[in-house]
């Protein structure tokens, strides 16, 4: 069984919940390690006192927050978990809300919720399934790893689900980021059914097997090409940007090429 990576309770009006944190996502690219180049000389990264160069224990480290004029507060992990809500122990459930309203670029991490007893079982159920009954989220916000996160706990099937969110303040205005972003543009009728017709030949129900890390995939072969002196095809280079003038050409190009290959699914079907 997988090791839980926080634990604590949720705190739902006047009821406490004991629940574990577990990851839902792994990662599964490749593990590199650095090397010096043209050498078989691994690079390692050390914790070192840049007054005495002596290496420091992780155990002895403190944090620092620069208070001006060269002068640090420090603090220790006790002394920051002393401040946190119910200790870091506290899953505190501020409103429930439609899932629907929460805009996805507020989505960061996925989690899986479990209860952290037996006696928990009956409570646990309870919020899982009257949120199902209700179609509504919780919000939520926990402390984990030395920071405070927002969060939305959601029912899917037996299990609760917790999504890490960015506070509002950390969503960026995409118009202070992106200078030139197109107002208002003169299409043709003709250009915009076409456009349309080409989403709806491509549009199909959501099916997350259908997807793989083909670049992870590129990368493993790469590995073992290598390994045995071989050599491996490079990618095709991306495509050049469509010109304007031959928009309408390109987007008849390609609905001819949704339906030839639409056919030739259903073919196999």
């Amino acid at each position: 069984m997988a090791r839980a990576i926080w634990s604590g309770v949720i705190s739902f009006g006047l009821v406490s919940i004991p629940v574990e944190l577990y990851s839902a996502t792994e990662a599964h690219e490749p593990t590199f390690h650095q090397f010096e180049k043209g050498t078989n000389d691994r690079i390692r990264y050390q914790r070192v006192n840049e007054r005495t160069g002596d290496e420091v224990a992780y155990s002895d480290i403190v944090k620092g927050a620069d208070v001006g004029g060269g002068d640090y507060v420090l603090l220790d992990q006790d002394e920051l978990d002393s401040v946190a809500p119910g200790r870091s122990r506290l899953l505190d459930i501020h409103t429930f809300v439609d899932l629907d309203d929460i805009d996805p670029i507020y989505f960061n991490k996925t989690y899986f919720l479990g209860p952290g007893s037996d006696e928990a079982d009956k409570p646990y159920v309870l919020l899982r399934d009257a949120m199902a009954d209700a179609s509504k989220a919780a919000i939520a916000t926990l402390v984990m790893r030395g920071k405070e996160y927002l969060a939305a706990i959601r029912a899917d099937g037996d299990l609760l689900v917790l999504e890490t969110l960015f506070f509002a303040d950390e969503i960026r205005d995409p118009h202070d980021q992106i200078d030139d972003l197109p107002g208002q543009v003169l299409l043709s009728s003709q250009e915009r059914r076409m456009a349309g017709q080409l989403i709806g030949s491509l549009s199909g129900p959501w099916k997350p097997s259908d997807y793989r890390d083909t670049y992870t995939d590129r990368i493993n072969d790469l590995i073992e090409a290598k390994k045995h002196n071989k050599d491996v095809e490079a990618a095709d280079e991306a495509p050049a940007a469509t010109n304007v003038v031959d928009l309408g050409q390109a987007l008849r190009a390609s609905l001819a090429a949704a339906k030839k290959a639409s056919a030739k699914r259903s073919t196999r079907g």
